[in-house]
């Protein structure tokens, strides 16, 4: 097993399927352009789901990156050697190309040659799909791993729980995976039937990659239908392998926390693994300062707020505050560590040089209007305290407030409640917070609940419509309006674009006559595919630094509008309807958002 840095990792995984005839693409933003279920990119397939479901893509269909991904589902879990908020995903992907019998013995090569990651085949334990009423045993799967030379006793096969993927929603593509895992234990892994995968002592085995067969389609009525076209999406998230490859028990020993650890213990005096609640705290700091930084510098602006992104980033922020106090961190000393990722990325992410100012204000802001919260935190729970018996009871829903509103964990209300002799209804908390994700999950469902992905006609319509706005306020407000998100839904579109204040009713009025006046015309909408460069001295806008392959997909509406895109479209801007904007909001500093429809007849 080769020893590896996170640069040579990256760039070895990139040129391998270069030389399988992979297109190397870019990393999308970590704000999905088009997902309606999520707040955050979570996995590299995500922004290709519109060619995996089969659009065209402008590269081909063979592809390959490295993608940043945010998952927030168990933030509280951070602070362990293993979880991580913000990783990178290696990937490739076939979009209707090759299949099982050319991806597994490439991940086999990739997996052992010498010139790649070098690891011993005999320490290599696959699994496979078990079969039940749905779908068959993926029998094709383990034949072509004995074939590459994995040992008959190393081959398991999971159920649907282990060993599938998808569909992401009740319907539409999945299909079963095969998942490739180091053998950490041989002497447990010896003991296992071909059935008796998870009945592994922990520690047994240790995931490295997977790759997910999209052969089937669930319908309607739950049946399973083979797809017309087969993808291959595959993911391996650097941090863990390069973990593993190193020989290391945690994600953080590795080269990509090494020069912010050094920093973190600079500034404090402490050593990382001078005790367990000393090695917590300074995990908690490096994952969400690097998870800051990239949503920071992320092209589509990610700041600190109250909502969406925006409160996620905000959450994050605070939390690394709390536990850099329990250091001993001094005050704006967040910066000082993002530095060092920043730094680190620089050539790889290169928005994150660009942004590096805006990263360093806004983490200090926010470490500075948090640091008066925290007080007044302290101060609430002094007043909650006073007013209870020795030995009371803190009810759940105080704990939870104090969590919610000041940013204090529970574990924290415990330990100051158990200096003044009181207790906390932990359970009551519990329920509590469940009742808040409850509602902020119901809350992003509707938010997000019919996004582009569904093709809509009356979707497609709007997404065309979007294009004409933003052409719009361009002409009416200024030439360097850029948009910064979207969401749309068969009954309207949401454009969010930087300005420093609201349309005035004149504009408002301008901006409709400019969109209605391309819908008369009926205009043809155009796509073209070209070289990025070629596209850009055209003139159509996007989002270059980081959305978009060498070759792009151009759509424009005459000289009105020109802009990069992923489609769909209508054909005609005579389809749209007549184009009103129903309402002007905030989104955060120098963010605003409109919200529009299309009147039919």
């Amino acid at each position: 097993m080769k020893k590896i840095t996170s640069e040579t990792l990256r760039q070895t995984y990139l040129k391998f399927f270069e030389s399988k005839g992979h297109k190397i693409i870019p990393s999308a933003s970590l704000i999905p352009e088009n997902d309606p279920t999520v707040l955050f990119t979570t996995a590299g397939m995500h922004p290709l789901v519109p060619y995996l479901l089969g659009e065209r893509h402008p590269e081909g269909t063979r592809l390959t990156d490295v993608q940043k991904c945010v998952r927030t589902g168990d933030i509280e879990e951070v602070g362990d050697s293993s979880h991580l908020t913000f990783f990178e995903m290696l990937g490739n992907w076939s979009l209707g190309d090759y299949f099982k019998k050319e991806m597994i013995p490439w991940s086999f090569e990739f997996l052992t040659s010498p010139d790649y990651l070098g690891i011993a085949v005999e320490d290599i334990a696959v699994t496979c799909f078990a079969g039940d009423n749905d779908c068959p045993k993926d029998e094709e799967s383990a034949k072509l791993w004995r074939e590459c030379g994995i040992l008959p006793q190393n081959i398991y096969f999971l159920p649907k729980s282990g060993n599938w993927w998808g569909p992401a929603g009740t319907t539409g593509p999945c299909g079963p995976d095969t998942e490739m895992h180091i053998i950490r234990n041989h002497a447990e892994a010896d003991k296992l039937g071909e059935y008796d995968f998870d009945n592994a002592a922990g520690g047994t085995f240790l995931e490295i990659w997977n790759d997910v067969f999209m052969q089937y389609n669930k319908n309607a009525e739950g049946k399973y239908e083979p797809l017309k076209q087969k993808n291959v999406d595959t993911g391996m998230g650097l941090e863990r392998t390069l973990c593993i490859l190193n020989g290391k028990t945690s994600v953080y020993e590795t080269d990509i926390f090494e020069n912010a650890m050094k920093e973190i213990e600079a500034l404090t005096g402490h050593k990382y693994g001078e005790s367990e609640e000393v090695s917590k705290a300074f995990r908690v700091v490096l994952d969400h300062v690097r998870t800051a930084t990239f949503m920071l510098g992320d092209v589509k602006g990610i700041v600190p707020s109250n909502t969406d992104q925006g409160y996620i980033l905000r959450r994050i922020i605070r939390r690394a505050v709390r536990f850099g106090r329990n250091l001993g961190l001094p005050q704006g000393a967040l910066s000082k560590v993002a530095s060092n990722f920043i730094n680190k990325y620089a050539e790889v992410y290169p928005e994150l040089i660009r942004n590096a100012n805006k990263i360093y204000e806004e983490l200090e802001k926010e470490e500075n209007k948090f640091s008066k919260t925290l007080q007044q935190g302290i101060r609430e729970f002094e007043k909650v305290a006073a007013s209870l018996a020795n030995g009371a009871l803190i009810d759940g829903v105080t704990a939870f407030h104090l969590y919610d509103t000041y940013g204090f964990p529970v574990e924290i209300t415990v330990e100051m409640a158990a200096e003044k002799g009181l207790k906390v209804d932990v359970n009551g908390y519990e329920k509590a917070y469940a009742e808040h994700q409850e509602k902020s999950r119901a809350g992003s469902e509707q938010k997000f609940a019919c996004g582009l992905a569904d093709h809509k006609e009356e979707t497609t319509r709007l997404h065309t419509a979007t294009h004409l706005l933003h052409a719009a306020l361009k002409k009416v407000c200024s030439p360097d309006i850029e948009q910064k998100g979207s969401n749309i839904t068969e009954e309207r579109l949401r454009f969010d674009f930087n300005f420093s204040r609201k349309l005035t009713p004149e504009e408002v009025a301008e901006v409709e006559k400019l969109v209605n006046e391309q819908i008369k015309l009926n205009v043809p909408v155009v796509m073209k595919e070209m070289p990025l460069a070629e596209a850009k001295e055209q003139g159509f806008t996007g989002l270059f630094e980081s959305k978009y392959g060498e070759k792009v997909k151009t759509y424009s509406v005459g000289e009105f509008s020109k802009e990069i895109c992923g489609g769909p479209h209508a054909e005609f801007t005579g389809e749209l309807g007549t184009f009103k904007i129903a309402k002007q909001e905030n989104v955060s500093a120098g963010v605003k958002r409109i919200k529009a429809v299309l009147i039919k007849g």
